[in-house]
């Protein structure tokens, strides 16, 4: 794949006001424009809750209007809302400003084409490209005006992806954890459309603490919620609401793999899952192949980020995709990740299943990983020293024919990611151990 400057795995992210200046902002605007709108074409852009949300939204709308695009205001919504949003306005371009599951002083910038789906790598070089050549627009000016209703159309179509008539959860108990992000206006009143009570966990719009000891990235209260409340269920989503973890009454963990799991088991018995395949990225784990595999699915593997995930499903026309870390994309209905939607579809396959979400988890077995995040300002830079590239051959030599170990810098934050799985978690563990002893030798010296 190739590789940019200022885009990462999941368009640019940095720290607000530093990197992801309002400068910066009106020249992104400016560049996909000028690449992907066509003239007086139109551009939808939403925000998460974060303090720094409104003026790069700002910036970013000023920069769109210079070139003669109209622009749709759509507020704080979730990401994938933008996907739908797109279509439903037949709109060329659609822009959200957040960093996901980042920490409340980083913000984002990522793009959707008009098909809802995040950009290629070709066409953020191309956005670059433009950025480069630094020229000024000139000519008319476009209108900057709010998308109505746009929140309640989004919830609309959450609502009507459900396949299934009479989906009634009166009696089930949902823990709801928002991350204080773009999920809580929207999320809990969806789940109560299916009569089930919803205890609502961080959903005040609160971007100085978004994703802070809260939502998919730190499990603990709602895992602590689920037990106090005897809730079914525990659902987590993170800031910009794309991705979903779910906690079981016992608070066990389905993560993405397992979800990933009961949507192909589900979707196979009934004979609806055609082609026969997922596609999951390197980190998936090697128990969900095994088992869709038992079944005659088949597992097709991408780099690491929800939207090559998103190409490839395309490529092989697959349903299902997603990663690990909860982006699950039900092509189907979306071309993107969308947490919401994939909680909605979770708990629609439990009720046509006639059980639980854990009983149909339990078909699922998984491959003990270990997970490490080492932070790393020049991660390439260390990952290419001689002793840590001896460090992996000699980790992988190891695990030869028990497991495997992948090591890769992150697209989003200033960390290297470790991940060992084996069918023994002490050897994940010395595995990783000896991995990040090694980069910790190499970025902290002394």
């Amino acid at each position: 794949m190739a590789v940019t400057k200022l885009f990462g795995t999941d368009g640019v992210r940095g720290r607000a006001n530093e990197l992801l200046a309002p400068e910066l902002a009106i020249d992104l605007a400016r560049a996909a424009s000028a690449a992907l709108v066509p003239a007086g074409g139109r551009v939808i852009i939403g925000i998460d809750t974060r303090v720094s949300g409104p003026m790069l939204e700002a910036a970013l709308a000023a920069g769109f209007a210079s070139t003669g695009a109209d622009v749709l205001l759509a507020g704080v919504i979730p990401t994938p809302a933008i996907s739908f949003l797109i279509k439903d306005e037949r709109a060329d371009l659609g822009a959200v400003v957040s960093a996901s599951h980042n920490p409340p002083g980083d913000n984002g910038i990522k793009f959707f084409d008009r098909t809802g789906m995040k950009l290629s790598p070709e066409q953020e070089e191309e956005i670059e490209r433009r950025m480069a050549e630094a020229r000024r627009p000139a000519g008319p000016v476009g209108r900057i005006a709010p998308l109505d209703a746009a929140a309640t159309r989004y919830a609309a179509f959450l609502a009507g992806t459900i396949d299934v008539e009479a989906v009634d959860l009166s009696g089930v108990t949902l823990v709801v954890d928002c991350a204080y992000g773009a999920t809580g206006a929207i999320a809990p009143r969806v789940l109560q459309h299916l009569n089930a009570r919803v205890i609502a966990l961080h959903a005040e719009p609160d971007g100085s603490r978004i994703n802070q000891g809260c939502g998919s990235t730190h499990l603990e209260p709602v895992r602590e919620a689920v037990a106090r409340h005897r809730a079914d269920l525990g659902i987590a989503f993170d800031g910009d609401g794309d991705r979903v973890l779910l906690i079981a009454p016992n608070g066990e963990l389905l993560d993405g793999d397992r979800m990933i799991g009961i949507a192909a088991l589900h979707m196979h018995r009934r004979g609806s899952l055609d082609p026969r395949l997922v596609v999951t990225t390197v980190v998936g784990n090697l128990g969900l192949e095994q088992t869709l595999a038992r079944q005659g699915i088949r597992t097709v593997r991408t780099p690491v980020g929800d939207r090559y995930v998103a190409r490839s499903m395309v490529e092989h026309r697959a349903q299902i995709g997603g990663e690990p870390s909860g982006h699950i994309i039900l092509s189907d209905h979306s071309p993107t990740g969308d947490g919401i939607l994939t909680a909605v579809k979770m708990l629609e396959i439990a009720h046509a299943s006639g059980t639980d979400l854990m009983r149909l988890a339990s078909e699922i077995r998984l491959y003990p990983q270990v997970h490490r995040v080492v932070p790393s300002e020049a991660a390439d830079a260390v990952l290419s020293a001689p002793t840590v590239r001896d460090a992996i051959s000699a980790v992988r030599a190891r695990l030869d024919g028990r497991g495997r170990i992948i090591v890769r810098a992150s697209g989003t934050q200033p960390v290297i990611r470790v991940t060992a799985e084996a069918d023994d978690e002490g050897l994940c563990r010395t595995a990783c151990d000896k991995i990040e002893a090694a980069i910790r030798r190499v970025s902290l010296p002394g």
